[in-house]
């Protein structure tokens, strides 16, 4: 039985890499989506087959309030929300992990049976199992306005960070040595809770996709079984290498983006609106422009998201092609509350593929661009990380949409996005502000096409 077990563990790894792969292009990703969920159901099925099952009723329970609840989120949770419920996925995950190798603990412990060996095992396990959970909870409550999205600090915050999760990371080398001690193993959890809550604390919205992509890797490291252990390393590592290509794409390395506190707002903003007015479009002068342009770029952002704004941007983006416009969509890295955000949202409004387009691809050419269309996107069109040495995100990789000849930016009002950052792109002389929700403006807009 064991022998069949471990086969069908290998199957099942094979089946998550090869799903994993699958996620590298959108054609392929839903396939690739597939394979993993049957690797994940095999595993299931061997463990279950292939273990000796203490309780069923437990299980069946486990299972029936699991998908229960799964379910919910799937059917009732809004594509807005997706950032939110991925952090609570990986807190979930994470608590799993931390539960098993506290069981796991105490089971070895009555037995006198934790190696040193073990012992590093189960600790890495719940030390970074832990720090998941609240980090990822903290992520979550962010991410919901529960707790304000602006970087909270204090004096000392990076000193005292540190001094902790290298407290804890001795107390972690010491139950090595000394596996049996309980007391040490337990404040080592609760220490590891703390830093998950301090180390998102200080971090702002603009870096929430980051901290999402290095949970998941956290997450993925915090596991203690044959085939998850192949699983979380490549959940892990992609994770890992999300995280980084994410914080290349906004210039900033991880240390900058845990201990930076990027978004703190800037206090006096009035002054450039002064010196500067904007210049506002209405829906009629909005479809006459667009009327008139060749070639049209969309740039989505969080505030397409909240409006749930997707489906009128396509019907929009059929009606120009309908004259024979041709329109691209230009995706930043970190545009939105996860990595890949807007290409989700996209792919739900039947957006083509090829129309998708990157941030290196579609900046080039960008001078070409009759009009530019930017919705709800704030910092990752900010020209500031271009000229502005003092802003926190000088230097971040943008989409150069104040170089198109004409750009329309549709927001509620002039406030300044999730990070706080005021944007001068609003004040060019080819910056035309069109107010309103998205989805809304959207709409009328498509209505005076079809009128025609």
């Amino acid at each position: 039985m064991n022998y069949m077990m471990e086969i069908v563990y290998l199957f099942s790894s094979v089946l998550f890499i090869m799903g994993l792969k699958g996620l590298s292009h959108p054609e392929s990703a839903r396939r690739g989506m597939h394979m993993a969920e049957a690797g994940m159901l095999f595993a299931v099925i061997g463990t279950l087959v292939g273990k000796q099952i203490v309780t069923w009723e437990w299980i069946i329970a486990g299972i029936a309030v699991g998908s229960a609840i799964g379910a919910a989120m799937a059917i009732f949770m809004p594509m807005t929300a997706m950032p939110q419920r991925i952090a609570l996925s990986h807190a979930f995950g994470a608590l799993a992990a931390v539960l098993v190798g506290i069981n796991e603990y105490i089971e070895k412990g009555h037995l006198g049976e934790i190696t040193n060996g073990l012992m590093g095992a189960l600790g890495f396990e719940v030390l970074f199992g832990a720090l998941t959970v609240t980090g990822s909870l903290m992520a979550f409550a962010k991410l919901n306005e529960m707790v304000k999205g602006a970087p909270i600090t204090y004096k000392g915050q990076n000193l005292v960070n540190v001094s902790l999760f290298f407290v804890t990371v001795g107390m972690f080398l010491y139950l090595i040595v000394n596996p049996y001690d309980y007391a040490i193993f337990y404040t080592m959890i609760a220490l590891s809770f703390l830093i998950g809550v301090f180390i998102v604390l200080p971090i702002g919205g603009a870096d929430m996709p980051v901290v999402i992509s290095l949970m998941n890797s956290y997450a993925g490291l915090a596991i203690d079984n044959k085939v998850l252990i192949i699983a979380g390393s490549l959940d892990g590592s992609s994770g890992f290498i999300l995280s980084i290509i994410m914080s290349k794409a906004m210039n900033r390395s991880f240390t900058n983006v845990l201990f930076g506190a990027v978004g703190t707002p800037q206090v006096d903003t009035s002054k450039l609106a002064e010196e500067r007015p904007i210049q506002r479009i209405g829906i009629e002068d909005a479809k006459f422009v667009l009327e008139q342009a060749e070639r049209v770029v969309v740039v989505p952002g969080y505030g397409m998201a909240v409006a749930q704004a997707q489906h009128t941007v396509r019907e929009l983006s059929d009606e120009l092609e309908k004259r024979g416009t041709k329109v691209e969509f230009a995706i930043h890295p970190v545009a939105g509350r996860m990595p890949g955000h807007m290409n989700v949202l996209l792919a739900e409004a039947n957006v083509s593929y090829d129309q998708l387009l990157e941030m290196e691809v579609i900046n080039p050419t960008m001078d070409t661009v009759d009009v530019c269309i930017v919705i709800g996107a704030n910092d990752v069109v900010n020209p500031a990380a271009r000229t502005e040495k003092s802003s926190p995100i000088y230097g971040m990789p943008i989409i150069d949409v104040d170089k198109a000849k004409t750009v329309i930016v549709m927001k509620r009002s002039m406030a300044s996005g999730f990070a706080g950052i005021e944007n001068p792109l609003f004040y060019e002389p080819n910056t035309k502000m069109l107010f309103g929700d998205a989805k809304n403006v959207m709409q009328e807009l498509v209505a005076e096409f079809k009128k025609v």
